[in-house]
């Protein structure tokens, strides 16, 4: 036999490929005298608010997946209702910087409020339509839009349609027709205030949230809805171009307060798109912070994947995976994280829930986040 090819010794007569019994001693010995009584199964998961004591074991066990999927029972099963404003609020989402996550803040607040027991009309008031596209709006060159509104006194209240699958939900929906409102409105009377007479002759006694989608600009369109609401909400994502322009979003408003509506605050800033894994994402967040001081909430949404998602089947993140990271900051509500819950971020982190200061809905005990 070739001498190079290696021989394995156990191909000889009187050597056996067998370990004999208790060759290795104890190392095989893991009885240790324990009976077959005294061996319980060995728990693989830790549940959440376990003191050790037997049967105490409540909560929701503390894994990624189980918690997730709590919340998503928790926002299908419509968990609790959060308390109604004393009257009607109507909040306008404004940045004149596109991209910037207007419009699925609008419609993801809307749903999650709509999904706790809130009587809620979206006024799409972008020509791209976006916010009536999440929102399952069937439009064709039919259809009754909010330029009719603005530019024929239509009421809306015969403009508004019920939200697919989500009760308490309208959306005024927006049309390509809403691209020339804007030249118009120029030659109109009172043309800054044509959305504000529309929603003073509502009937918003039935409705306890109108969240207006504002387009990209700083035109006749966004004047509208900043004299039509009382508080502004900021969305700003977190990256270097969306704090160029905010000097002159913020002076329109002033120019807003001044002459056209004496009652317009900004009410809340909101980070969109933080991703916790750079470092950039938390210096634009330190410098909104340390600008706007308590204007900016604590809760920052994430990126994800599933709010990029949800607008491809129709629906809102919160009705099409409302465990997800986009998800959670948007319906966890305010008045339990004075003891500190936490939202996740991109990158598993967490962050405070909430801001001490301006809540967009923390006035009279309403919330969405």
């Amino acid at each position: 036999m070739n001498s190079f090819v290696p021989q394995n010794p156990a191909d000889h007569d009187g050597v056996s490929r067998e370990t004999p019994k208790g060759a290795y001693g104890d190392l095989l010995d893991v009885s240790r005298g324990t009976s077959p009584d005294d061996q319980r199964p060995v728990p693989r998961q830790t549940w959440a608010g376990d003191t050790g004591a037997p049967g105490r074991s409540t909560g929701v066990p503390d894994t990624p997946l189980a918690r997730a999927a709590h919340a998503a029972m928790a926002v299908r099963g419509h968990e609790d209702a959060w308390p109604r404003p004393t009257s009607c609020r109507v909040i306008g989402v404004a940045n004149q910087k596109g991209g910037v996550g207007k419009t699925t803040t609008t419609v993801n607040i809307a749903a999650a409020l709509a999904m706790h027991g809130q009587r809620v009309l979206v006024v799409d008031l972008d020509p791209q339509g976006n916010a009536s596209t999440a929102l399952g709006m069937e439009r064709d060159t039919t259809t009754r839009s909010i330029y009719h509104c603005l530019v024929e006194d239509e009421e809306i209240r015969k403009l508004a349609q019920p939200v697919p699958d989500i009760p308490n939900l309208w959306c005024a929906p927006a049309t390509i027709d809403l691209a020339g409102a804007e030249i118009e409105l120029v030659s109109l009377v009172a043309r800054e205030a044509r959305l504000k007479r529309a929603l003073d002759a509502y009937d918003t006694s039935e409705l306890d949230y109108i969240l207006i989608d504002c387009p990209p600009s700083l035109g006749l369109l966004t004047v509208n809805a900043m004299v039509a609401c009382d508080e502004v909400m900021i969305p700003i994502q977190c990256e270097y171009y969306a704090l160029e322009g905010l000097g002159q979003l913020l002076r329109n408003v002033d120019l807003v307060q001044s002459h056209l509506n004496p009652g317009l605050e900004i009410s809340t800033i909101l980070l969109t798109m933080y991703d916790g894994r750079t470092r950039l994402s938390q210096q634009v967040a330190d410098e909104v912070r340390s600008h706007f001081g308590d204007l900016v909430l604590q809760t920052v949404v994430p990126r994800s994947v599933r709010v990029s998602e949800a607008p491809s089947y129709g629906q809102s993140v919160m009705t099409y995976d409302p465990g997800s990271t986009g998800a959670v900051p948007t319906w966890s509500p305010p008045g339990r994280s004075r003891t500190a819950p936490r939202a996740s971020t991109a990158d598993g982190g967490d962050v405070p829930a909430r801001s001490r200061g301006a809540d967009v809905f923390e006035e009279s005990g309403g919330s969405c986040r």
